[in-house]
């Protein structure tokens, strides 16, 4: 009898760890759930979640796991297939684009930096020096697009339609007294298209990526007051309050944080306020 009785232990405690009940994956699923998976940019928002991860992640008792990407469209599809936790690397205007035209229901939940647009050149240094029929690059995505041709519009390159802001495409360019020519791109091809073009409207994170200083080398740079284009944490619908979240969306605004910002950078990126 004791025999059986030792074999039918053993046979449930096989039975149980077959269906993943044990005790030991239990807590291998809860250790899992304090460490946050975080889709990034590789410049500056990995950078900025680095710091974190290496000063403040610790002592907050926060894990992160920083997933590093190019591009401004796998960030959001794969937060959306829940591959990712949150991700750090867009605006609030260019999130609402993507859940409008994708589906999606993703939320922005902290503000934390501002990285100003720039017109940048290597075959000239003033706006002015812009020849008649000159080539300008732009992003190609709809909410950085029309970033672009404001930033152009309000440096008096060009004029928009009226009442058009930042939804502006090149059919609502007006006035073009240079008769300029723009070449949508996509947004992480732009610093690279200076060699073949007269100018490039280039993201603030693609051109430090590039190794170009916004602050002194952007021929013109967007105006941070009132700028809505604030970069900031971005989570699943529903997902806003967990925990961790909210952890990590306090760690991004501390103080330190911002000091980091500010010295790295030198006001080529702009800690929200």
């Amino acid at each position: 009898m004791k025999f059986r009785f030792i074999a039918g232990a053993v046979a449930l405690a096989l039975s149980l760890a077959a269906c993943g009940t044990s005790q030991p994956a239990t807590k291998t699923a809860e250790s899992a759930d304090t460490v946050l998976k975080v889709g990034a940019s590789p410049v500056p928002h990995a950078e900025i979640l680095n710091f974190v991860k290496q000063n403040l992640a610790p002592a907050a008792g926060l894990k992160l796991e920083i997933v590093e990407f190019t591009d401004y469209v796998q960030p959001n599809v794969q937060l959306d297939e829940g591959q990712l936790n949150a991700n750090f690397f867009q605006h609030k205007p260019y999130l609402d684009d993507f859940n409008a035209s994708k589906g999606t229901k993703l939320s922005f939940v902290t503000p934390v930096h501002l990285e100003p647009l720039g017109l940048y050149s290597k075959k000239i240094t003033s706006v002015s020096a812009l020849a008649s029929g000159a080539t300008v690059a732009l992003p190609n995505d709809a909410t950085n697009l029309g970033r672009a041709l404001k930033l152009l519009a309000d440096n008096g390159v060009v004029k928009l339609k009226d009442g058009v802001g930042t939804a502006a495409t090149e059919r609502d360019v007006v006035e073009n007294p240079k008769k300029l020519q723009f070449k949508p791109l996509e947004a992480a091809q732009l610093p690279r298209s200076l060699e073949d073009v007269d100018a490039a409207v280039i993201n603030g994170n693609y051109a430090i990526e590039a190794g170009l200083k916004p602050a002194s080398q952007a021929l013109v740079l967007e105006k941070t007051e009132g700028n809505p284009y604030v970069n900031g944490l971005v989570v699943q619908a529903g997902h806003e309050k967990d925990a961790n979240i909210v952890t990590l969306g306090k760690l991004l605004q501390d103080q330190k944080v911002k000091d980091f910002i500010k010295q790295k950078y030198e006001g080529s990126v702009i800690p929200a306020e």
